[in-house]
């Protein structure tokens, strides 16, 4: 009966782990450096019940007349709060079909929590400085934003196909989005990597146009 025991109990140990694994994906540009702020979703071919997630209330700060982050990914029903923390009046605003808003912010003033209700991007403003902008995506999706260093990595994912896209704000326009397949095998790793053509940094530029004046 103790032999029965260990048997099932190594069994459950060994099985366990060995039926996820991981996705590990690579983003970078045209001349080979990592991309930072890329959104990575993954689509599974057949779909899965995956645990539901509460709310969550998330922020975009506003500092040194820039929003951060740059780019965030939200789930509908979450909600978000713009927060002013520089010396100087903020007009936080969208015209997004997935969410429009606009708030007035003094310095050190917070926005109401709003609620993003429906999947979309979401474009940020501030009518008082053109150069500030920034990025909600509103998805009900698995997806990650690639840090600095261009990778993100999915954990525990169970066997089989999955789609992998990429979407970054300064994708060249009529840029496709990028796309790959990968096949994950029973608890075993998979590796996709992309490579972007982007567009210069519009923020970078509006800094360098304030220099000329």
């Amino acid at each position: 009966m103790r032999w029965r025991f260990v048997m099932a109990w190594l069994l459950a140990g060994s099985t366990g782990p060995l039926w996820a694994g991981q996705l590990v994906v690579r983003v970078n540009d045209s001349g080979g450096h990592a991309v930072g702020d890329a959104v990575v979703s993954l689509t599974p071919a057949m779909p899965q019940a995956g645990p539901s997630s509460r709310p969550a209330t998330r922020y975009v700060d506003q500092r040194d007349e820039t929003f951060i982050p740059y780019v965030q990914v939200v789930h509908p029903g979450d909600r978000v709060v713009f927060r002013n923390s520089d010396g100087t009046r903020h007009h936080v605003y969208s015209f997004s079909a997935a969410k429009a808003f606009e708030f007035l912010l003094r310095p050190g003033e917070s926005s109401p929590p709003l609620t993003l209700d429906k999947t979309g991007l979401v474009a940020l403003g501030c009518n008082i400085h053109d150069h500030m902008i920034a990025y909600l995506v509103i998805t009900s999706g698995q997806a990650l934003v690639t840090p600095s260093q261009g990778q993100v990595v999915f954990e525990h994912l169970p066997p089989g196909r999955y789609t992998v896209q990429v979407w970054h704000p300064q994708l060249r326009p009529g840029q496709a989005q990028p796309h790959e397949v990968a096949t994950l095998a029973e608890g075993m790793d998979a590796h996709v990597d992309f490579t972007l053509s982007l567009i210069p940094d519009p923020r970078k530029l509006a800094d360098r146009e304030h220099l000329d004046y």
